[in-house]
């Protein structure tokens, strides 16, 4: 079908609007936000609307009336970027509420605001590419509407300042010397992803080049580049270079390899009066003033668990697990990643805390190897959500509660329905906005065994 003009009339969770033709015909599609006239390709009809795909912003929204960001109609990452924090706050409370409708909660869902909504990310991902083919080389974010061409961000207002500064000179940097960008069609070509990590507590950076294998790239070359820094002026201190070989053909970091370049091993952060050790690929949520908020809450909804055991499924490197071993008996963590099981033990040590346990495996077979019985189940798992095998013998362990955190509330939806199925009943829904000015909300839920 051809391209056509429509009119955004509705938006739903986490990121798929509503348009409206001159016909009244309804398209579905990525993107956009209530009362932006957009250009769509539409595409094969579904049962009350025709999918589609947005093409191009040719009219702003009337919620727009700020000017925060230079790409507002091109990078796709930050939608409300230029709304009133109210009115964002507004329109993900009612996405989210009609999306947890569909399990039966009918009653009103607290969306927490961040108690910061510039510069509050710790970590941001960029890609090598062009802006267009043939184009110099760009260290950007994806364009909206297109698959290969690149946007330069230019003055992003989510993570600190010192972050396009740091974007701006290694983009030169490469681009000066000649460096191509992998080609996903070719699959040749020197440079892929750039990883830039911050840590709010030490104001400092990690910084890791992900590249195919690649003869180009010296280490005469790498020493060079991070030599530079000494004439580019930033708030924060370098405190450590990472390069990572992915050979991988998937749009994703797969490492094959992870070299040291420079500076320290770690970053070190503190939520919650903890100390956290921070490696290339450990998770840590991107933002921990926010962060802060949604473990208090998570440790409220717990309730009272001094003398009781804690079962923290999908720990990551143990965040959530030592902020309950300060008042639990016990607390026992699962994790795949065994990097991330390792720095959760040297976390632990760090903070003094002795009574806890963490174990590398999957959660769906740790669990027929967990012996205690637990009082309080803590999950937080990855988008993906969780097997609902593994669903179904966290059931079993009968523990009175479980507090279930989501970065992805439509897995979590799915996720709730097999637990009330399986003899849990839903408390309360509580969600933390976690993502300022993007589409993501972090959900916290509250289940009782029946």
């Amino acid at each position: 079908m051809a391209e056509k003009k429509v009119k955004i009339v509705d938006m739903v969770y986490p990121n798929y609007s509503i348009g409206e033709d001159e016909e009244g015909k309804k398209y579905r599609f990525k993107g956009g936000i209530t009362g932006q006239e957009v250009i769509i390709h539409a595409g094969r009809k579904k049962a009350g609307y025709i999918k589609a795909k947005l093409m191009e912003i040719v009219e702003k929204s009337p919620l727009e009336i700020n000017n925060f960001c230079e790409n507002p109609n091109a990078c796709s990452n930050c939608k409300f970027q230029n709304l009133e924090y109210s009115k964002e706050l507004e329109l993900k409370e009612k996405m989210i509420s009609n999306l947890y409708k569909k399990i039966g909660w009918e009653k009103s869902i607290k969306l927490n605001p961040s108690p910061i909504i510039e510069n509050y990310r710790n970590k941001m991902e960029y890609t090598f590419g062009d802006s267009y083919k043939g184009g110099p080389l760009v260290l950007g974010n994806h364009t909206i509407g297109k698959f290969y061409e690149l946007t330069e961000y230019g003055g992003c207002q989510i993570a600190h300042p010192d972050f396009e500064v740091i974007r701006e000179y290694t983009q030169n940097f490469f681009r000066e010397r000649g460096f191509d960008f992998f080609h996903k069609t070719t699959h040749k070509g020197d440079l892929k992803y750039y990883v830039i990590r911050y840590s709010f507590y030490q104001k400092t950076f990690m910084l890791n080049l992900v590249t195919p294998t690649t003869e180009k790239l010296t280490q005469d070359i790498l020493d060079e580049y991070i030599s530079g820094f000494e004439n580019i002026k930033i708030e924060g201190k370098i405190a450590s270079f990472y390069h990572t070989v992915s050979d991988s053909i998937a749009a994703a970091i797969k490492p094959d390899k992870i070299t040291k370049v420079w500076g320290e091993d770690h970053l070190t952060e503190k939520i919650n009066g903890l100390i956290f050790n921070i490696s290339p690929f450990s998770f840590f949520q991107p933002n921990p003033k926010g962060a802060e908020n949604l473990y208090n809450k998570a440790l409220e909804l717990a309730g009272d668990i001094n003398q009781k055991t804690v079962y923290d499924l999908y720990c990551g490197t143990g965040t959530i697990s030592q902020i309950f071993a300060k008042k639990a008996s016990k607390v026992i963590g699962v994790e795949i990643i065994e990097e991330a099981v390792e720095k959760a033990r040297q976390n632990a040590e760090i903070n003094g805390l002795s009574n806890l346990d963490f174990r590398a495996n999957d959660v769906l077979a740790e669990i027929d190897n967990l012996t205690d019985n637990p009082d309080v189940v803590v999950l937080d798992p990855p988008r993906s959500g969780i097997h609902h095998d593994a669903i179904r013998k966290i059931c079993k362990m009968e523990a009175d509660k479980i507090v279930y955190i989501s970065c992805n509330p439509e897995t979590q939806v799915a996720d709730l329905k097999v637990f009330t199925e399986n003899g849990y009943t839903i408390e309360e829904i509580e969600c933390f906005d976690q993502f300022p000015r993007t589409m993501h909300v972090e959900a916290l839920v509250l289940m009782t065994r029946e």
